[in-house]
C-alpha cells in the first residue's frame, strides 16, 4: 500500500494542537496507513513531547526538515517542518520540568500569526501536490482577527487559498455526514441566508462530496429550517419559497434526494443513521453540529467541500484552559488523521472556481 504524505497544521502553538499531534503521532498503527508531516513550531512540539514523556511516559523524537522529501516517516519520529514562529520565552522551559505547566497565555496575536501561517503553508504544500491531504489542529478564530487576519475559521482561509467561490463545511461521524448552507454567522442571519441558490448549491456540494469518497449514487436528505419544516406555511415559508424550489432544480438535474421534499429537522438525523441518506444538507451551524456531536463528540470531523484538496479536522477548539498540562484528549485527531488516510487516495477534488 501507498502511503499517503499528510500535512498537519499544529495549530494554536499555546492551545492543544501540539500536545493532541504528539498524542496521536504516538499511535504506531498511523504510520501503517499515512506518512504524517507537521508543519509548526519547534519550540512549542519539544515542550509537547516532554510532557508526554512526563505524563504518559511516551518517547518520541523530532526530525527537522525543509520540505516532505526529508522526512523520515517513521514511528518514534515527527516530522516537523519548523517555521520558526514562536519565541522560545513564551513556552514553558522544558530543561527542568518536574511538573506540565498551563501556558496561561491565550489568545494573542503571536499565536494567531502563527497558526494562521501553518494553514497557509500545509494548504500551499497540497497545492503544489507535495502532500496529498491536510489536517488542522484548532485555532483561535479570536487570535487570526488579532493578527490581522480577517477569517471566520479554517474553510474560509481555504477558500481564499485555492480560489475557491463555491464551498461548505462537512461533519462527519461514520456514516452520519452533513454539509451546511451556513456556518459561522449569527442565528438571524443563517435564517436570511437560506435562499434558493445557496441551498441547491449545498446539494450540489453534498452530492460530489460523497462521490469523491467513493459513494455511488448519493442519497441526499434535505433538512427545512423551520419546525416541521413549517407546516405548509404556518411556522415560516422559507420551505416554500426557497427550500422546496432547490430540491426541485436538483431533482431535475437527476440528483437522487429520496424524499424530495424537505425533511423536518427533528426526523432527519435518524433516518440518515438509519441508512436513508449519505449526506444531509442542514440549513446552519447548530443544526449540523449539535446532531453529530451528540452522537460522538469526539469523534465527529470536519471535513472542508468543494476545495481542489482534501481537508480534514479536529472539531473541537483549543482549550487554552487546560493547554500545556497533558491532559488533552487526541481521539479527534486520530480519526481526523484516520479519515484523510482513508480519502485521499481516491479524492478528485472536483471544484468551481
Amino acid at each position: 500500500m501507498i502511503r499517503p504524505i499528510l500535512g498537519i497544521s499544529m495549530g494554536d502553538p499555546f492551545g492543544n494542537g501540539p500536545e493532541i499531534t504528539v498524542r496521536a503521532l504516538a499511535d504506531k498503527s498511523i504510520y501503517d496507513r499515512c506518512k504524517p508531516l507537521v508543519v509548526g513550531d519547534e519550540t512549542s512540539m519539544c515542550y509537547a513531547i516532554k510532557v508526554a514523556e512526563k505524563v504518559h511516559g511516551i518517547h518520541l523524537e523530532l526530525n527537522i526538515v525543509k520540505s516532505p522529501s526529508e522526512g523520515k516517516y517513521t514511528y518514534g519520529f515527527i516530522d516537523l517542518m519548523d517555521l520558526g514562529m514562536v519565541p522560545a520565552e513564551s513556552i514553558p522551559d522544558t530543561s527542568d520540568l518536574d511538573e506540565p505547566e498551563p501556558f496561561k497565555i491565550g489568545a494573542c496575536a503571536i499565536g494567531g500569526e502563527a497558526s494562521f501561517q501553518y494553514v497557509k503553508k500545509v494548504i500551499e504544500l497540497a497545492m503544489a501536490g507535495e502532500v496529498d491531504a491536510t489536517i488542522t489542529n484548532a485555532l483561535s478564530k479570536e487570535a487570526i482577527n488579532m493578527a490581522g487576519h480577517h477569517y471566520s475559521g479554517h474553510t474560509e482561509i481555504y477558500a481564499d487559498y485555492t480560489g475557491i467561490k463555491k464551498y461548505a463545511m462537512m461533519l462527519a461521524h461514520n456514516d452520519l455526514r452533513v454539509i451546511h448552507v451556513s456556518t459561522h454567522v449569527s442565528l438571524r442571519t443563517a435564517c436570511d441566508r437560506v435562499k434558493k441558490e445557496r441551498v441547491l448549491e449545498c446539494i450540489h456540494l453534498a452530492n460530489e462530496a460523497c462521490k469523491a469518497l467513493g459513494i455511488n449514487n448519493p442519497k441526499i436528505g434535505v433538512a427545512g429550517l423551520n419546525p416541521h419544516c413549517g407546516e405548509n406555511g404556518m411556522f415560516g415559508t422559507e420551505e416554500i419559497e426557497e427550500i422546496q424550489p432547490a430540491i426541485d432544480a436538483a431533482l431535475a438535474e437527476g440528483i437522487n434526494i429520496p424524499e424530495k421534499k424537505p425533511t423536518p429537522p427533528d426526523t432527519v438525523f435518524s433516518k440518515a443513521l438509519g441508512g436513508w441518506y449519505d449526506m444531509v444538507v442542514v440549513m446552519y451551524h447548530d443544526q449540523g453540529h449539535i446532531a453529530t456531536k451528540t452522537l460522538d463528540f469526539e469523534k465527529t470531523i470536519a471535513i472542508t467541500n468543494g476545495m481542489p484538496i482534501l481537508r480534514t479536522s479536529v472539531d473541537h477548539g483549543t482549550a487554552f484552559d487546560i493547554a500545556g498540562k497533558g491532559i488533552v484528549s487526541a481521539v479527534s485527531m486520530i480519526e481526523a488523521i484516520r479519515l484523510a488516510a482513508k480519502y485521499a487516495p481516491n479524492f478528485t477534488g472536483k471544484h468551481e472556481k
